[in-house]
């Protein structure tokens, strides 16, 4: 009678055992185009000094000042964005450097430099170009624009030209949608691109000559393109629309 129920019970414990085993996946590693850890080179090393301009060596005592004496590490950000605008980029040497200035181990501030973009750990070009490739951006065409650049300048995404003049990343959200597609030059903005004045800009800063930052189109910062829909006439005086006896 027993044996007749044996491979029912069998079956149950084998049901009742795989349930009770916890399944894991795993999903495949997203590899970044940025190196983290870092290896000696001829133009990046610690035997290469770096130290602050008098002037920037001012500044520096100026943004420390902001903070406690036994809190100026939280100067760490602004420091080291001041000291890749004289360098050009942030070394091993530029962030031993910024450590050392402010009485912290220098892990913490290799912690900060790798974990945030703005910070260039490679060299770059005298003219960073950043171009944002987020949705608002795509929508108004700013693959073309990457495409113009790329064809012009002769380098892909990532890549230096060989006169060290331009340097071109993608990033993500410039935050000046409203005006897309934009390119982030260094530190001043270009909007309302298209492929042609991109090109034209490129030419412009090759040469030296002067450009105006903000909307290539010609429009005044983010005003609609066929001119203004609102307040189109002078603003009401004190009292509008106010009852009389108040």
């Amino acid at each position: 009678m027993l044996a007749r129920f044996r491979p029912l019970v069998s079956a149950t414990s084998n049901v009742l055992r795989s349930s009770a085993i916890r399944n894991l996946s795993t999903t495949t590693a997203v590899r970044s185009d940025a190196i983290f850890v870092h290896r000696d080179t001829p133009e990046n090393n610690p035997r290469i000094a770096f130290e602050f301009s008098a002037d920037n060596m001012q500044e520096a005592k100026r943004i420390m000042a902001k903070y406690p004496p036994q809190y100026k590490k939280a100067a760490m950000i602004p420091l080291l964005h001041l000291a890749q605008k004289q360098n050009g980029w942030t070394s091993i040497s530029v962030m031993n450097y910024i450590a050392k200035l402010l009485e912290v181990p220098p892990m913490r501030v290799y912690e900060v430099a790798t974990f945030y973009t703005m910070f260039n750990r490679n060299p770059v070009g005298k003219y960073f170009l950043q171009v944002c490739t987020t949705t608002p951006c795509q929508l108004c065409g700013s693959s073309k624009i990457v495409e113009a650049i790329e064809k012009h300048l002769g380098i892909k995404v990532g890549e230096t030209t060989q006169d060290k003049l331009f340097t071109l990343v993608e990033v993500e959200c410039a935050g000046a949608c409203v005006n897309a597609p934009v390119i982030s030059v260094n530190d001043d903005y270009f909007e309302d691109l298209t492929p042609e004045t991109t090109v034209k800009l490129l030419d412009d800063l090759k040469a030296g000559k002067p450009v105006k930052r903000g909307p290539v189109s010609g429009r005044n910062n983010c005003e609609p393109l066929n001119g203004q829909t609102t307040l189109t006439t002078p603003p009401p005086g004190p009292g509008f629309m106010v009852r009389d006896d108040l």
